[in-house]
């Protein structure tokens, strides 16, 4: 079956970085084609099959973009980060509730739904989905059942790869390869708006002269455990400089571990008290921001803060694009195997971005 080698192949004419050797080494055949058969199946018992279409059109000006099948933060942002290319048309998103409140206040995005009910009455040119699970394709079915879509991910499905770039190079194919290879790599990055009254708050609550670290962690392997380490040369580094803390509620031990460990100095932790785009406004004024693989990294790419990321299992070009500030060290296995070090020398590096408050020796 011809529509199986989807599930590997890109379904646009440019490369991307990817894990798919890996994956097809990796994964047996009949796993694979089992998934996929699962999913073809299903879009014919809902009646969807013949409803895809390939193209963007001129006349398609009302869209629904649903966004639902990689339901964490950074796979949201990085999957709906090329949605600024349909500037112009009438964009709706539907996508978990979860992530709903990230994209209120969102530039393209006119309304933003998380339940079927509020907008089943709505009629739509177009459907983008953001990959063909059964999920996926349910949803659409419910909210637009005779309404022809686009597939983002399509079948393609397990691989790993830089979500950003396939995101950009696949709505460039879409909307007809209006943009070349070489332009695309070069724009391709998050897209975040910070409203005007996240602004005004962040300005309230921030300090003149600040770096941002971000702690905590949902995952073991992308979890740094020695912040305190790190911070202690820091503070040696510049005694006047302020260190704001950030993170979600995974984050509120560690900071209150750091906190005490440095009860002279001065401190401002955020940890689990911001939105996610007020936070993510924390870190745009700041000099520096440390951090790991999460939705905040993705937060701060959109945003071109100047940036050191600790990574591990995926290599920096499967998570960033040339059109970021993100300097980073990466591990095969596991973040904590960073030398802290080589953490420090990375946030000179960084630092010395900023021509007026160099660390130079």
């Amino acid at each position: 079956m011809l529509l199986f080698k989807r599930t590997y192949q890109l379904p646009f004419k440019h490369d991307v970085p990817s894990y798919t050797k890996e994956y097809l080494l990796k994964i047996n055949l009949y796993k694979r084609f089992f998934k996929f058969f699962k999913r073809y199946i299903y879009i014919i018992v809902k009646a969807q099959k013949n409803l895809e279409v390939f193209s963007i059109l001129p006349s398609h000006k009302k869209i629904l973009w649903i966004n639902i099948a990689a339901p964490s933060l950074g796979d949201s942002l990085m999957d709906l980060s090329s949605r600024g290319m349909l500037k112009g048309r009438n964009i709706d998103l539907f996508t978990d509730f979860k992530n709903e409140h990230i994209y209120r206040d969102d530039e393209v995005f006119m309304n933003v739904f998380s339940k079927i009910k509020d907008i089943q009455n709505i009629q739509y040119d177009l459907i983008i989905l953001d990959s063909y699970s059964t999920r996926s394709i349910k949803i659409k079915s419910l909210i637009a059942p005779f309404t022809p879509y686009v597939g983002m991910f399509g079948y393609f499905n397990g691989p790993e790869v830089n979500r950003i770039l396939f995101s950009f190079h696949q709505m460039n194919q879409l909307l007809g390869y209006d943009l070349s290879e070489n332009k695309i790599n070069k724009i391709a990055k998050n897209l975040i708006t910070i409203s005007e009254s996240d602004k005004l708050i962040v300005n309230d609550i921030v300090p003149d002269r600040y770096i941002t670290i971000a702690i905590g962690g949902e995952w073991e392997y992308k979890t740094f455990k020695k912040w305190g380490e790190v911070i202690k040369q820091i503070i040696a580094l510049d005694e006047g400089l302020d260190i704001v803390l950030v993170g979600s509620n995974n984050a509120i031990n560690s900071s209150q571990e750091i906190l005490n460990k440095f009860s002279k100095y001065n401190f401002l932790n955020f940890t689990a008290r911001l939105t996610f785009n007020q936070t993510v406004g924390v870190i745009l004024k700041s000099k520096v921001f440390l951090c790991c693989d999460g939705g905040l990294l993705h937060g701060a790419t959109a945003m071109k803060v100047n940036t050191a990321v600790l990574l591990a299992r995926l290599e920096p070009d499967m998570l960033l694009t040339k059109n970021t500030s993100a300097l980073s060290l990466y591990d095969n296995h596991n973040v904590n195997k960073i030398n802290v070090n080589d953490i420090i020398l990375k946030y000179r590096e960084a630092f010395n971005l900023f021509d007026n408050h160099p660390l130079d020796e």
